[in-house]
């Protein structure tokens, strides 16, 4: 996750120890932290009744929406099958929290 996210982000990994990693812009942040949770089940997309709920959510502006979709998806990213608008991409990340790709000035 962390890899990912340093790779979609164009940030670093600032800290790396079993079960935690450290994502950062830049020494003094913003950061985010990944750890391991056993037990972990992926959210379902679109939310369903019953099923696990998305546990976070970023957005991220881009002013490419198809490049962007692309870098994620090299990067490890699924595009949802669901899409609620035309100028926003919804895509998975490597463990499955749905994450949007928005179109800038949109």
């Amino acid at each position: 996750m962390a890899k990912f996210y340093a790779g979609l982000l164009d940030w670093h990994i600032g800290h790396e120890e079993l079960g935690t990693a450290v994502v950062a812009a830049s020494p003094q942040g913003p950061f985010l932290v990944f750890q391991q949770a056993d037990g972990y089940q992926a959210p379902v997309w679109p939310p369903a009744d019953g099923d696990q709920r998305p546990m976070m959510h970023f957005d991220f502006q881009v002013g490419d929406l198809d490049s962007a979709v692309a870098e994620a998806v090299a990067l490890g990213a699924t595009v949802a099958e669901f899409q609620p608008q035309e100028n926003v991409r919804v895509l998975f990340d490597p463990a499955g929290h749905p994450f949007c790709l928005c179109r800038d000035g949109e």
